[in-house]
């Protein structure tokens, strides 16, 4: 009788290098991701560069799941680093100059950004990033109410600004945010570069 097979073989979990080949060869969408969920170029760069080191050195996680774990790590690190939640005071949008070129070249874009901050996580994981209730509720620390009442005054107010295809336009216009002006991350010996959004990608 064949000797059976073990289904853990170390080969099928994500290696250090696969997740950086996934951060090197998604660095604009993943930053894009960062960006979208803290609304500030530094936080997003702190937040892109601590996903990495937390998707190498965190648990094994198999090898088809590296691309997703590392999205998750990115949302984790922005829920730790902006802690948002329900019923904080919003204080008004305050861009530097990228953010406000953004904004005057992608107002979809921009929209989503002047979002309230627990509304703002909830539209990226839900519609964006397609996570469930569940999952975001789970994710935010809050009941699957508020996720579903913040997803209704996110697209709500983002309809207001930006019109009725507001949420073609955020899909196509995230896909788009700038690659113009580059900045190298090193975390763990990887160099991934954290794509710096103000522009859009050529072509």
């Amino acid at each position: 009788m064949p000797e059976a097979k073990h289904l853990t073989s170390p080969t099928q979990y994500a290696s250090r290098s696969d997740f950086c080949r996934v951060f090197n060869e998604e660095t604009d969408s993943l930053y894009r991701l960062s960006f979208l969920l803290t609304a500030d170029s530094e936080k997003a760069r702190q937040c892109f560069v601590s996903g990495l080191e937390n998707s190498v050195n965190g648990n094994p996680v198999f090898k088809d799941w590296a691309r997703s774990w590392a999205r998750r790590a990115i949302i984790q690190n922005a829920v730790r680093i902006i802690n948002p939640w329900p019923t904080e005071e919003i204080a008004p949008s305050d861009f530097n100059a990228d953010e406000r070129t953004l904004a005057k070249e992608q107002p979809e874009i921009a929209a989503v950004l002047d979002l309230p901050p627990f509304e703002r996580f909830v539209f990226v994981m839900s519609v964006l990033e397609h996570y469930s209730e569940h999952e975001c509720s789970i994710l935010l620390g809050c009941s699957r109410r508020e996720v579903v009442a913040a997803r209704n005054r996110a697209l709500r107010q983002i309809g207001s600004a930006v019109g009725s295809d507001s949420m073609r336009q955020v899909r196509v216009g995230s896909e788009k945010a700038g690659s113009s002006q580059r900045r190298s991350a090193q975390a763990r010996g990887c160099r991934p570069e954290a794509a710096a959004i103000g522009g859009r990608r050529a072509g």
